[in-house]
C-alpha cells in the first residue's frame, strides 16, 4: 500500500509560529525530510522512532540536489510510510514545493499541503515593520533575490519602483548591492528607508536600518549573513516605534536550562517569551522505583498513616500514575491529609483531582517539617519522595517526636556524558546564566561540564541548591521562593540591574 506525503511549512523559526495542524503532522510522521531553515525547537518535536533525513546538507556539506529530494519523497511513500517534507516558511513561496509534488502526482501518490507562516510577513513584524500601512503603503510585493545556481535574480526593477508599495526580498542578502543599485538606477529615491533582518523571529535576530544607498555597505560592515529578509519602503521608518521584539527584557541573553527532559518546557517557554536564547541541557532524569511489590507496600502504608507528604511534582506524578494505571482514583485517599513542599507540587496534585491540606509559606523541607510538627504528636507521616531526599524534613519530624516513614519512590540519574560543546560555549563567554532547580541538577551539571564556572551566573531555586553551586565556585543568584516563576523573575531583575 502506498503511503502519503505531507508538504509542510514550519514557519520562519520561532516554534510559537508553528501551526497546530503542522504540529499534529510532525507527531504522526514515519519519515521527516527537513531543510536547514527549520527551527531547532521544531526539529525536537519529531518522534524518536521517525527516520530523519537532513535535506539541507550532507556530511560533505553539499545540499542534496532537488531531483534527489524528489526521488526520496517518492521512494519513502512507495514503501507505505507517512512522509513529512518539512520546509522553512511556506512551502509554496519560493520553497520549490510545486516541483516536489510533480513526481508524486505522476506516480499517483497521495499528498497534502500544510501552509506555513512566511518569513516575508513574520520577520518584518518581529522587527516592528508593518508591511502595509494606510499612510505609507497600500500594497506589498514579495520578490526572490536569487535564482538557480545562486545567480542574481532577473528582477524587473522598473516595475518594483512603479508599484510604489513595500518590497520584501527573500534570499537576497548575497545580492543586496545588485538589488539596491537596480532600484536606484530605475528611479527610486536614494534615501528610501530599508531594513535588513537576520535570523528573524529567533533569539539571534539582528536588524539594520539605513537608506537603500547605504544599506549594502552597512550589511558588509556588520557581517550580515543568510538567512536575512530585506524590506524596502517607507514602512521601515516605523521600526523604531513598533519594535516589540528587541525591547523584551532578556533579549540577547543565553540561558541554559538543566531541568529534566519531561519538566523543562514551562521554564524554557517563559525565558523564550522574554527574549532569551534557551539552551536546553537536561542533566537528570527521574527513574521510578515503584514495582508491584513497592506499590502494594505504599498502598498498605497509606491506609495506616494520617498525612501523606510529597516533596516534588515528580513524586506526585509517579505515585498517582501508578494508582491510575490500576484504575484506582482519589477516593483511595479518603480521610487522609496531604502535605506538599510548594506550589509546583501542589499544582501537580491538582492535576489528579486532589488538593493539599498543608504547604509551608516558605518552600523548603525544613519548613514543611515544622508545619507538620504544628499538627501535633499524634499524627503519623508517610513521606513519598526521592531516594536522595535531604534530611531537613526528617530532622524536624524527629525533633517534634513525630512518627514517620520515609519511602523512596524514585531516584535521579545523570543523563549527560561530557558536554564538550556546551563547555566550549561557556568558556567562550556565550552563556550568561545556568538555571539549577535542585541539588541534583548542580551535581549532574558539574559532572558533565568541567570548566568555565566563572563565566556565567547560576540561578538557584533555593538555599540548598545555592550552597551546592557555590561549592564549585559558581557565582549565584537565588530565587526569592522555590518556584519557577521566581527563577525567571530573578534573572529579569538581575539583567535589569546591569542594563
Amino acid at each position: 500500500m502506498k503511503g502519503k506525503v505531507i508538504l509542510m511549512g514550519a514557519g520562519p523559526g520561532d516554534i510559537g509560529l508553528l501551526t497546530l495542524k503542522g504540529m499534529e503532522a510532525i507527531k504522526q510522521a514515519d519519515v521527516v525530510i527537513y531543510d536547514r531553515l527549520v527551527g531547532e525547537e521544531i526539529l525536537k518535536l519529531i518522534p524518536k522512532q521517525a527516520e530523519i533525513i537532513d535535506a539541507g546538507k550532507r556530511s560533505s556539506n553539499h545540499k542534496i540536489p532537488q531531483c534527489e529530494i524528489n526521488k526520496i519523497l517518492l521512494e519513502k511513500a512507495l514503501e507505505g510510510k507517512n512522509v513529512l517534507r518539512l520546509k522553512g516558511g511556506d512551502p509554496f513561496l519560493f520553497g520549490r514545493g510545486g516541483e516536489e509534488l510533480e513526481l508524486l502526482k505522476k506516480h499517483n501518490v497521495d499528498f497534502e499541503v500544510i501552509p506555513g507562516i512566511t518569513s516575508a510577513l513574520a520577520v518584518p513584524a518581529y522587527a516592528g515593520i508593518p508591511v502595509t500601512h494606510r499612510d505609507f503603503a497600500s500594497s506589498v510585493h514579495i520578490v526572490t533575490g536569487h535564482r538557480k545556481n545562486n545567480e542574481p535574480a532577473d528582477i524587473n526593477f522598473k516595475s518594483c519602483v512603479l508599484w510604489g508599495g513595500t518590497l520584501v526580498f527573500l534570499m537576497g542578502i548575497s545580492n543586496i548591492e545588485y538589488i539596491m543599485s537596480g532600484l536606484i538606477s530605475n528611479g527610486m529615491r536614494k534615501n528610501t528607508p530599508c531594513a535588513v533582518v537576520e535570523n528573524g523571529t529567533t533569539p539571534k535576530q539582528r536588524k539594520i536600518i539605513a537608506s537603500i544607498s547605504e544599506i549594502s555597505d552597512l550589511c558588509e560592515k556588520e557581517g550580515i549573513k543568510s538567512p536575512a529578509v530585506i524590506v524596502v519602503g517607507e514602512v521601515c521608518s516605523l521600526s523604531g516605534d513598533f519594535d516589540w521584539f528587541n525591547n523584551r527584557p532578556l533579549k540577547g541573553k543565553r540561558i541554559v536550562v538543566t531541568r529534566p527532559e519531561d519538566r523543562k518546557g514551562n521554564i524554557s517557554e517563559r525565558f523564550r517569551n522574554l527574549g532569551a536564547e534557551v539552551i536546553e541541557y537536561p542533566c537528570i532524569k527521574t527513574i521510578s522505583l515503584i514495582d508491584e511489590e513497592l506499590f502494594e507496600d505504599i498502598s498498605k502504608k497509606i491506609k495506616v498513616y494520617d498525612v501523606i507528604v510529597f516533596t516534588s511534582p515528580a513524586g506526585v506524578k509517579l505515585v498517582f500514575d501508578e494508582f491510575f494505571k490500576r484504575k484506582i482514583d482519589g477516593r483511595f485517599f479518603f480521610g487522609k491529609k496531604i502535605a506538599v513542599i510548594g506550589s509546583a507540587t501542589g499544582n501537580e496534585l491538582k492535576r489528579y483531582g486532589l488538593f493539599y491540606d498543608f504547604m509551608p509559606k516558605i518552600y523548603s523541607g525544613k519548613n514543611l517539617g515544622k508545619t507538620l510538627v504544628l499538627q501535633g504528636k499524634k499524627i503519623k507521616v508517610l513521606l513519598l519522595r526521592a531516594r536522595e531526599g535531604s534530611d531537613d524534613i526528617i530532622n524536624e519530624l524527629k525533633k517534634g517526636d513525630i512518627e514517620f516513614n520515609d519511602t523512596a519512590v524514585y531516584y535521579t540519574e545523570y543523563v549527560n556524558g561530557r558536554g564538550f560543546e556546551l563547555e566550549n560555549r561557556i568558556i567562550n563567554g556565550e552563556v550568561d546564566y545556568v538555571t539549577f532547580t535542585s541539588v541534583s541538577t548542580v551535581k549532574a551539571f558539574v559532572s558533565s561540564v568541567c570548566g568555565g564556572y566563572d563565566k556565567f551566573k547560576g540561578v538557584c531555586i533555593g538555599e540548598k541548591t545555592n550552597m551546592e553551586a557555590v561549592k564549585y565556585g559558581i557565582r549565584t543568584i537565588v530565587s526569592e521562593n522555590a518556584v519557577i516563576e521566581d527563577i525567571v523573575s530573578a534573572v529579569v531583575s538581575e539583567v535589569g540591574r546591569h542594563e
